[in-house]
């Protein structure tokens, strides 16, 4: 008797609707992720369990590594109108354009007199500039004025009806002295709260 040959099927399985969704999936992730931003002064955080955010604009962060501070101020409007206020304290005019350019930046170390040299270089040399630090010493203190100035700027924004948040951002290896020193000058304007930033890590069990 003649043996019946089965016809063989093809094993092959079309992957067109896979590669589909996977480009689908990569497409969203890739629009929807937010690119972490150069930071000029990078800390390493101490860890903590406590988590928290920090709110996106009327906050101040000063940073606090290898021996320097930096101020960074959240919220457009509120740059402008503190680096206004610096420049009227401090004999500087700075043109439209100039605060425009402030209002977009990220955290900077440098004094008020070098402060138009930062604004002028792109984020990616920015990042890069060797900048000293904010001055916070006895007789040229202008972490203290930039505190003092911006925390005018959010209340005569606000209308009186908000105050600016102060956040600390020291690195886990700083001195205590120096962070003391930043928290003197906090206490000096009788700021008595505060955030300090750290890292998540894990809970004991």
């Amino acid at each position: 008797m003649a043996k019946i040959k089965m016809k063989k099927k093809s094993t092959s399985t079309d992957m067109t609707a896979m590669c589909d969704v996977a480009f689908l999936l990569l497409t969203f992730f890739i629009l929807t992720a937010t690119a972490k931003v150069p930071e000029a002064l990078p800390v390493d955080t101490p860890s903590s369990t406590v988590q928290s955010k920090l709110p996106d604009s009327d906050l101040a962060i000063i940073t606090v590594g290898k021996g320097k501070v930096f101020f960074d101020i959240k919220g457009r409007e509120t740059r402008k109108k503190t680096l206004e206020g610096m420049g009227a304290k401090y004999g500087l005019t700075f043109t439209e354009d100039e605060k425009d350019k402030f209002a977009l930046m990220d955290d900077f170390g440098v004094p008020i007199t070098g402060l138009k040299s930062i604004i002028e270089m792109k984020a990616a040399d920015r990042s890069k500039a060797q900048q000293g630090g904010v001055p916070i010493d006895s007789t040229d203190n202008q972490l203290k004025d930039w505190l003092l100035v911006a925390r005018r700027a959010t209340i005569d924004l606000s209308g009186g009806t908000k105050e600016l948040q102060i956040a600390i951002k020291g690195d886990a290896k700083e001195e205590y002295p120096k962070i003391k020193k930043i928290m003197d000058i906090l206490q000096d304007q009788k700021i008595n709260s505060f955030n300090l930033v750290t890292g998540m890590r894990g809970k004991d069990f």
